[in-house]
């Protein structure tokens, strides 16, 4: 496992993140561009998307950090009703079935859940209310 950098990507304590429960917001660089994204907590692992539905570009969540249906088995576009694996970000129901989110690689480290920078993906610039979360 690797140590943790302060200056690395960390997007909220490992204990924000509940199965099944409110995900966790944030914004990332991708190709220059912000977007937004999300961390949920599923199955005891942890899991992050662009908050992109993959049939129209529309955030998913219904009110901000509610990703997860009522029997907290899927993600769902509260847009499209589409349905998401958390896993795999998969879509198993909906106008985009077949499609998948768009994934971002973290882990945990030390009680905290970062980006790994695959890709080139980190976190946009935040301010300090938000670094101390």
């Amino acid at each position: 496992m690797a140590a943790l950098n302060p200056k690395q990507d960390v997007i909220c304590s490992s204990d924000k993140l509940v199965d099944g429960g409110s995900g966790v917001r944030f914004t990332v660089m991708r190709a220059g561009q912000p977007c937004p994204a999300f961390a949920v907590r599923f199955a005891g692992r942890a899991y992050a998307y662009l908050n992109r539905c993959a049939h129209k570009l529309t955030e998913l969540d219904w009110e901000a950090g509610q990703f997860f249906d009522a029997e907290a088995r899927y993600l769902v576009c509260a847009t499209h009703g589409a349905l998401y694996q958390p896993e795999t970000g998969l879509c198993v129901a909906g106008p985009c079935r077949g499609a998948r989110l768009t994934a971002l690689a973290v882990e945990e480290v030390q009680g905290r859940v970062r980006l790994t920078g695959a890709n080139g993906i980190h976190l946009a610039q935040r301010s300090a209310d938000e670094v101390k979360s």
